[in-house]
């Protein structure tokens, strides 16, 4: 039997594989070595976590749910308006397994919507990892606790912007 829908995402076992069979222990995916920390919850049952990306800051609280994303006290569906926002703050809720267990406040200044939402989306993956910490596995294979560093290069005197030039003029 054929799906319908093509996985768009590979399993975790085929990422912790490799590419090649004969790959020994030093060659092996460093992602299939992964330190599982401890449970970190407050006195409420909410565990904490805080996501950076360009100039945006998040701070996200996960607690058990139905799985209302609530950011800056407006739905995650309503605050970022377009897809790829909404698709970018469920997903460690859909590589884990675990969309509508959870619900997520999070509050979010700075920046534009695309690095706001790379922001929630990080800070909602370190609070599923302090929540439930064998879920760690799953979210760093697919990269979502690594914080992107990527910043805006700053304008040099004398250039149009950081790199381009004026116009050059010959007489």
């Amino acid at each position: 039997v054929v799906p319908l829908i093509p996985d768009i995402m590979p399993s975790v076992e085929e990422l912790l594989k490799g590419d090649t069979d004969d790959q020994d222990d030093r060659t092996r995916n460093k992602n299939s070595e992964v330190i599982i920390l401890p449970r970190k919850v407050n006195e409420h049952g909410h565990s904490y976590g805080l996501g950076k990306r360009k100039a945006a800051i998040a701070r996200a609280w996960l607690r058990p749910g139905t799985g209302v994303v609530m950011v800056n006290n407006m739905l995650a569906a309503d605050y970022f308006g377009t897809v790829l926002g909404k698709f970018r703050v469920s997903k460690p809720f859909a590589v884990t397994a675990s969309v509508d267990q959870f619900d997520v406040h999070c509050t979010v200044k700075g920046g534009g919507l695309s690095g706001q939402a790379d922001a929630v989306s990080l800070a909602v993956s370190r609070a599923l990892q302090s929540y439930d910490p064998p879920k760690r596995l799953a979210l760093k294979v697919y990269n979502l606790l690594t914080r992107d560093s990527r910043e805006v290069e700053r304008k040099k005197p004398g250039r149009a912007k950081a790199r381009k030039a004026f116009q050059w003029v010959k007489r």
